[in-house]
């Protein structure tokens, strides 16, 4: 199966909350708001609509192309699928929490009032995803602001929007790039930094900087290893060189009484 991804069209997002009802609905989440405009990301809400101005920007985890959730994971509670969502399985979580100060988006959540607390977010509707059905959010949207299918389709309805409508949009898709690419992408009428987006995060996956970072230790382990092996040679010879110098010293007094 093709890796899938979202396009959501800020133009065309009128804030009716029907993706966030979807949502809830879907993974039997309870309300936590009776305006989906004024709720925020928590452990019972996995995605929601925010007015900026005149426009409403979603959002929702972003399941990166290569998730650094996953890359700082001690004990592999997540995976990135075939399809591009980003899965959870509470089963192995330890609870570091390391997934939510790593995520540069920070949308992991954490059950903070529960007795077995798991980290909380989207799964881009996996089970539904994998029958060939949509993500119950991209169902619900009555004015298309959200697309769902394969990621090149979406980038590729997402260029063309943008050389058609030069004087809609801003020349800019949205997590195309960003952090090494994900699969939810955006096209906006305004520059990004507007809508609340981070604008300055690196273009290049985040785990990539870890992968650099534990290649190099295999060198330090070598070169420690040596300086370790030097250390105990030089132990051992100085031990050496004092026991010849004690049996020497012994023999010449030896001689001497003799």
């Amino acid at each position: 199966m093709k890796r899938k991804a979202f396009l959501i069209d800020i133009t065309e997002c009128v804030g009716c909350g029907a993706c966030y009802e979807a949502c809830k609905e879907q993974n039997n989440l309870p309300q936590t708001s009776d305006d989906p405009l004024r709720d925020s990301l928590s452990d019972k809400t996995y995605t929601i609509v925010e007015q900026r101005g005149d426009f409403f920007v979603r959002r929702m985890c972003q399941h990166c192309e290569d998730p650094t959730c996953v890359s700082v994971c001690p004990v592999g509670a997540f995976t990135k699928t075939e399809v591009g969502a980003v899965l959870y399985d509470e089963s192995k979580c330890l609870g570091c929490r390391y997934c939510m100060q790593a995520c540069p988006f920070q949308i992991p959540r954490y059950e903070w009032g529960s007795v077995k607390p798991r980290v909380q977010k989207c799964i881009m509707c996996y089970d539904r995803v994998k029958n060939g059905e949509l993500p119950a959010c991209a169902e619900a949207c009555p004015t298309g602001a959200t697309l769902f299918g394969d990621r090149d389709e979406m980038i590729e309805i997402a260029k063309q929007r943008l050389a058609e409508n030069p004087e809609k949009y801003y020349q800019h898709i949205y997590g195309l790039e960003e952090v090494g690419g994900t699969s939810v992408l955006y096209i906006s009428p305004v520059p990004f930094e507007e809508l609340g987006f981070n604008t300055k995060l690196l273009k290049t996956a985040l785990p990539n900087f870890t992968h650099e970072a534990l290649a190099k230790i295999p060198t330090l382990v070598t070169v420690g290893g040596v300086l370790l092996t030097g250390f105990y040679w030089l132990t051992n010879r100085k031990n050496e060189i004092a026991r010849e110098k004690f049996e020497e010293k012994k023999k010449q007094n030896l001689r001497g009484e003799e």
